[in-house]
């Protein structure tokens, strides 16, 4: 049967983006690249536990820095950074979700590419770990500064 003229059954799957996104995510076909050498962004249908366990952990850092930043401000302390400091002064739950949904999605890409190599050098999940130091460091600071307050 010639592959041009085939009729095809059903409707084209490459169309329904979500429900294939839903479907992979319960009953992934491919858990690792079809070749040795392959780290393309769809190479994969399935990531390890593991980035799930990081991501998550990253996440409630995240949390818990926006609730330390929130009672530094309270006590007269000012956001450094630069972005996240005209929200400070406004909402406090516009703060929050702004902040805890820019991680997010950081994180989400993160974790996306967490095989693939940055720079060419780098595996991209290093610098997951790397986030959740860095977030861990800026808690124990937070802390600090509220005792010393």
């Amino acid at each position: 049967m010639n592959p041009v003229t085939r009729e095809r059954r059903g409707r084209d799957r490459r169309q329904h983006v979500a429900r294939a996104l839903l479907h992979g995510s319960i009953k992934p076909r491919r858990r690792s690249p079809r070749r040795c050498d392959e780290h393309t962004l769809t190479a994969v249908d399935w990531h390890h536990p593991q980035w799930l366990a990081i991501a998550t952990l990253i996440l409630l850092c995240c949390c818990a820095d926006a609730f330390l930043t929130l009672m530094l401000v309270g006590r007269g302390a000012r956001e450094v950074n630069p972005l996240m400091a005209p929200l400070v002064g406004g909402s406090s739950l516009t703060f929050a979700l702004t902040k805890i949904g820019v991680t997010a999605t950081g994180v989400v890409l993160l974790t996306h590419l967490a095989r693939i190599r940055a720079f060419g050098r780098i595996p991209v999940g290093v610098l997951l770990y790397c986030v959740l130091a860095l977030y861990g460091a800026l808690i124990a600071y937070e802390l600090r500064l509220l005792e010393a307050w």
